[in-house]
């Protein structure tokens, strides 16, 4: 499993292309090599095509517009291709987390998807708390891997969002073999400021993150994104190296 960095960690400094630039280089020189591009400016493919590479970075999956992958595929596929990212993802469903949206995105995606598929990309469903609701007594996860094959959908297994809904991580995981290509990494820890739970950078709080990491070889992941959607007013690239410097000592890179 290869480590990156989801850029929605840093979005508040990814507001323009030059501040996007800039990013890149901080967190190249953090040590990453594999990000993921969520929550930044617009950009064209070429152009990141032509950063990443001086940077050496490689973007392997983004979130990107639901509406462009459904109603413009091929320019979605071209896109990708042309920074050579392979995962095409969305941060969650649009049309509702029930069973009445799944099978609306069913009916809008499953006419495109083979194309993805065939292009050599794969889309990627990211999970939150919410999808481990449970609609006659299975979670929308389950619908989910119920509604499309491995091939046709992967899941972006959010662990800290898995713990939130009131599941195991590591059982999630494994359980997901052939799915979760790519995984998303922050930790959780209770903050007696703000009498609850907080995110934390890897290795900083309470999850179990021996075990997850274990799952994940277990589970075939490809690559894990540290992502800390909150950093409470820290600086969110030393949070990134922290988590980097944490995962990089379990011998991961």
């Amino acid at each position: 499993m290869k480590i990156g960095a989801q850029f929605y960690t840093i979005r508040d400094y990814c507001k323009t292309l030059a501040d996007l630039d800039e990013s890149m280089k901080k967190v190249a020189d953090i040590g990453y090599k594999h990000i993921q591009l969520s929550g930044v400016c617009a950009y064209e493919a070429d152009w990141m095509a032509e950063r990443l590479a001086a940077y050496g970075l490689q973007a392997d999956i983004t979130h990107f517009d639901y509406n462009r992958i459904i109603k413009d595929t091929d320019a979605t596929i071209a896109f990708h291709d042309t920074m050579g990212c392979k995962y095409i993802g969305i941060g969650s469903n649009p049309r509702g987390i029930n069973p009445e949206g799944l099978a609306v995105m069913a009916s809008e995606l499953k006419p495109v998807i083979g194309k993805i598929v065939a292009s050599g990309h794969k889309f990627m469903y990211h999970n939150h708390h919410m999808e481990f609701a449970r609609f006659g007594g299975k979670t929308f996860i389950d619908l989910l891997c119920e509604t499309f094959t491995p091939a046709e959908c992967g899941v972006t297994l959010d662990t800290y969002w898995v713990q939130a809904g009131g599941g195991d991580p590591a059982w999630w995981l494994r359980a997901l073999d052939g799915r979760v290509n790519c995984v998303h990494f922050k930790d959780m820890v209770f903050s007696p400021e703000d009498k609850g739970v907080r995110m934390a950078a890897i290795g900083e709080g309470n999850m179990n993150y021996p075990e997850i990491l274990k799952a994940c070889d277990d589970a075939h992941v490809e690559y894990g994104f540290v992502e800390q959607d909150n950093c409470y007013g820290e600086d969110p690239f030393l949070c990134l190296k922290r988590s980097y410097d944490y995962l990089t000592a379990q011998g991961l890179e």
